[in-house]
């Protein structure tokens, strides 16, 4: 059977950004949405707890309006990354004027962290909350303490435009880069406390596993890899996608994770339209999903780790099962998609686009069967026949 549609009348469109809306993200703590921009704004949006659909959006399309100019002809300001803090009371944003901010969810500016001398694309807290790491076109890494807004240290490894920043845990983290490198570096040390040579293209991404044991990077050169500080060559190299590779993502399974009884995953999302699910302990592929038929930008695991969702500039937000593979749900919008993310009760998935909207929709599997089952079971004809 093919995967359901999801009608325009059940999705919660979005709208007041004025340029594409590169990232969204759900709040950890409640069911808010944050988004970012072309348009220099980074918007807060109230979802509430009600069933997503055309009848919601009135009250929904009035966001918190997060304004990163103080006149209409500043320089670009496109907000390029954000990130929420643990509480869902603060949320950083990093813009392509170099600039990281941080804002409170009421939409003050409670911090504004200049130092970079370009635009910032990744931008994390750490679990504890006291640090934000960011990482520079101009290079370098920055870990700022965000109570006095003071640069802690400034990582100047790389020799190309720093892509991608993850903490491994409070004080160690890693960054990747154009210049094909992944260092590993740790507060208060003066050089790498490893690096990763490999990849012989730009690394576009990279994830720390739930355990922190494990760090998993993707690149141009087609491969995704598999590191573990305990040796210099990857663990595993992960070779069969046939364009570049634009991000990874690890399950929240298996140690460390909310899901430990379930194996560990990594979704690889690529340009040749295709995602692929792999064995974090074999590296062997164990799904290919094609259904896309653009580059597909972004991929995230439902909390319970049973669902995957794909968002590719074909227009299609696709939902899956990760156990088998299965396309089970598919949205198409009205624009390439950017980002998609998962709520924390994993029952709605957001999806933002290149025509400035973000999308909304419910997702549930189990009540549903039951539900058609019963229907079945109460219906006259269903007997008769056979």
């Amino acid at each position: 059977a093919d995967a359901a549609e999801v009608p325009r009348a059940k999705v919660s469109i979005l709208k007041g950004h004025t340029s594409e809306v590169f990232i969204c993200s759900w709040s950890p703590t409640a069911p808010k949405i944050a988004s970012g921009s072309g348009d220099s704004t980074s918007r807060i949006w109230d979802i509430g707890e009600g069933p997503c659909g055309e009848g919601s959006e009135a009250t929904l399309n009035r966001p918190v309006v997060l304004k990163h100019f103080k006149s209409g002809n500043e320089k670009s300001k496109d907000v390029m990354t954000l990130d929420w803090h643990s509480d869902g009371e603060l949320l950083a944003t990093g813009s392509y004027d170099g600039q990281a901010r941080v804002w409170s969810v009421k939409g003050e500016l409670v911090n504004t962290l200049s130092r970079h001398e370009g635009p910032i694309f990744s931008l994390k807290w750490n679990k504890k909350g006291d640090l934000l790491l960011s990482g520079s076109v101009d290079k370098t890494a920055i870990v700022w303490d965000v109570k006095s807004g003071a640069v802690k240290q400034q990582f100047g490894f790389h020799s190309g435009a720093t892509l991608d920043v993850d903490w491994k845990n409070n004080d160690t983290f890693a960054t990747c880069s154009m210049d094909n490198l992944i260092h590993v570096c740790q507060l208060g040390e003066e050089q790498p406390v490893k690096t990763f040579r490999g990849h012989t293209d730009e690394v576009n991404a990279i994830k720390w596993c739930p355990q922190g044991a494990l760090l998993a990077s993707c690149s141009d050169d087609k491969t995704a890899k598999v590191w573990s500080l305990k040796q210099d060559g990857p663990l595993h190299e992960l070779k069969e996608h046939k364009r570049e590779i634009y991000t990874i993502k690890w399950s929240p399974t298996g140690p460390g994770s909310a899901n430990p009884n379930q194996d560990l995953v990594l979704a690889s999302a690529s340009f040749d339209a295709s995602i692929k699910l792999w064995n974090s302990e074999t590296g062997k592929c164990v799904h290919t999903l094609e259904r896309h038929s653009h580059p597909v930008y972004s991929v995230a695991f439902s909390p319970d780790g049973k669902y995957l969702a794909s968002g590719s500039f074909d227009r299609a937000l696709h939902i899956w099962t990760v156990a088998d593979g299965r396309l089970v749900r598919t949205y198409r919008g009205d624009g390439g998609i950017f980002e998609v993310g998962w709520n924390k009760e994993g029952n709605k998935v957001a999806a933002c686009y290149s025509n400035n909207t973000v999308c909304v929709m419910d997702f549930r599997m189990e009540g549903e069967q039951q539900q058609q089952r019963q229907q079945q079971e109460e219906s006259p004809g269903a007997r008769g026949r056979g």
